[in-house]
């Protein structure tokens, strides 16, 4: 199922950008921005790199270097993080539906 696409302004290290986007994708977009923003300052802070379009590379190297140790199975794996989350708050569910028939 597909979605309307909206443009949507967003701000990433001082510098406003205008991207497309579905509507039902937007809050994935925004915690993108604000994960890439949090890179990018990160490397800014340190001090060595002063120009934004070194700023970007580096981060999008960092990024990638995230994403690649995942998918190889030596990082943090998301998919399993969420199941077992899944299941947590399936199981407290269960509880506090128990509790509610008790009183």
């Amino acid at each position: 199922m597909s979605s309307e696409v909206k443009t949507l302004d967003v701000t990433i290290l001082d510098h406003k950008f205008r991207v497309a986007c579905p509507a039902d994708e937007r809050a994935e977009l925004l915690d993108a921005v604000a994960y890439l923003d949090k890179k990018m300052r990160e490397i800014r802070d340190i001090g060595k790199i002063a120009s934004v379009e070194r700023i970007a590379i580096m981060s999008a190297l960092n990024i990638t270097h995230e994403l690649l140790t995942t998918r190889l199975g030596t990082g943090f794996d998301m998919a399993e993080f969420k199941r077992r989350m899944n299941s947590m708050q399936a199981t407290i569910d269960a509880t506090l539906a128990e509790q509610d028939e008790l009183f």
